[in-house]
């Protein structure tokens, strides 16, 4: 079996030689390079599985041999190595197409992982768009982009920041890049960070030791281990404290974790991808997130359209639903009516795909017939018609009593549309999970 091989880049023979030899124990032949002129020129000239470069050589640096790298009809993973602390290089390397960086002092341990996981990336064959497109349905063409945007983040270890409203498909999005990556045969791990109570944050991610703190009765692994060598997933991000985003930020960039009670820091071994419906922008500005810990995990922003933007995929959308949704039922399986597909391809769906889900469920239950009809679907009023309803007429009541009421309405509409499950809601409604419980509480609903 043909041995992999790899070009170490890089102006310090002593980094050379230590880079030369840990490759050679695994078992990998290695070439190297002490310029980026050199570099090129063997890159032209041998079939290379994996480069590492250092970001400061003689003439030029690391950015400019991942660029060229890019190029190149067969791109190969090609991961920087970059002066301790020196997040921005590292964060501009990703964002130019590097694979990882690691950091000076080299940690060999953390180089070995990084070099399989690029190697397994290596081998792989390309993935295509198509492989997608049965699991992330739509054939409009910012769809299709987006697939194609997924397959290319797959073969990189860069963090990437999912936006979009809720319902529009963050997680599933996440799923995918998972999927296709290096990481796939290991473990994705997703968390709602709205839905945990702030005195279990830091045991949640971290994990603790026993006897930590009052009912740590054995030891507890957290989240970054539960996720070792594969996807950590943290959706709705903005609702982190920033007594955490501390933290938080430490344990990306050191690539290591302090479980409470522990002294020691762990290594640990993910690839983080973080999603919300918030404007992030907005909350670095007021103050609310960390704008350091927000360049490092939006170093790819991918964009998930709501489903507003792409009418044209309803039709398949609801065709795919209808036939989860009947799955046993085949014979029955309803068709949709003319004028209902129609008012679908009105209807605004601030709630995205999630929000067409729920309406074919409940249209599966109230047809009858042959077919789904529009009053089937019990769409809502639109908009401006809710707006009239909601006037203020201080006859009826007073101010807070008004408000009190839209409030009200707002959560039970919210809460029938998710089946009661009170996390959907609460994204739907674009709070976060205390939030939520807690206006359910005032209003006496809970």
């Amino acid at each position: 079996m043909k041995k992999p091989l790899a070009l170490i880049v890089d102006d310090e023979p002593d980094i050379r030689e230590l880079l030369e030899i840990t490759l050679n124990r695994m078992n990998i032949q290695t070439c190297s390079a002490e310029n980026v002129a050199y570099a090129k020129a063997l890159l032209q000239q041998k079939p290379f599985d994996l480069c590492l470069t250092d970001m400061k050589l003689p003439d030029g640096n690391g950015l400019e041999l991942v660029g060229f790298i890019q190029t190149l009809h067969v791109p190969i993973p090609v991961a920087v190595i970059t002066a301790h602390g020196n997040m921005e290089s590292a964060i501009l390397a990703m964002k130019k197409g590097a694979f990882d960086f690691v950091s000076k002092p080299v940690d060999l341990s953390a180089l070995r992982l990084l070099v399989n996981n690029a190697l397994k990336l290596s081998a792989a064959p390309p993935t295509k768009e198509r492989r997608s497109r049965h699991i992330l349905l739509g054939e409009s063409l910012i769809m299709r982009e987006i697939r194609g945007k997924i397959n290319k983040l797959a073969r990189s270890q860069a963090p990437v920041y999912i936006s979009g409203e809720s319902g529009s498909g963050k997680e599933l999005v996440a799923r995918l890049i998972h999927q296709h990556s290096s990481r796939s045969d290991h473990a994705f791990v997703a968390i709602n960070c709205g839905a945990i109570p702030l005195e279990l944050m830091e045991s949640e991610f971290f994990g603790h030791k026993k006897g930590s703190f009052t009912g740590a009765v054995s030891d507890k692994k957290g989240l970054f281990q539960a996720a070792e060598g594969g996807t950590l997933f943290l959706d709705e991000v903005a609702d982190l404290p920033l007594s955490l985003q501390v933290k938080l930020l430490r344990a990306i960039q050191e690539k290591k974790i302090r479980p409470v009670g522990e002294q020691q820091e762990i290594p640990v071994d993910i690839r983080l991808l973080s999603a919300t419906h918030k404007n992030l922008n907005d909350m670095v500005n007021d103050g609310s997130f960390r704008q350091d810990l927000y360049y490092r995990i939006n170093v790819i922003d991918l964009h998930v359209p709501p489903l507003r933007e792409r009418l044209s995929d309803i039709p398949l959308l609801t065709e795919h639903i209808l036939a989860k949704l009947t799955a046993a039922d085949k014979q029955d399986r309803p068709a949709l009516s003319a004028s209902a597909a129609a008012a679908l391809q009105r209807y605004h769906f601030p709630g995205n795909v999630r929000e067409l889900e729920n309406i074919l469920e409940r249209a599966l239950a109230l047809y009858d017939g042959n077919s789904i009809e529009s009053d089937d679907l019990s769409l809502p009023v639109a908009t401006h018609d809710l707006a009239k309803s909601q006037d203020f007429d201080p006859s009826l009541g007073s101010l807070e009593e008004h408000l009190e009421k839209i409030e009200r309405k707002a959560l039970s509409v919210a809460l029938e549309e998710n089946q009661w499950n009170e996390i959907a809601a609460a994204k739907q409604l674009g709070l976060s999970f205390r939030s939520l419980r807690y206006r359910l509480n005032k209003l006496e609903m809970g």
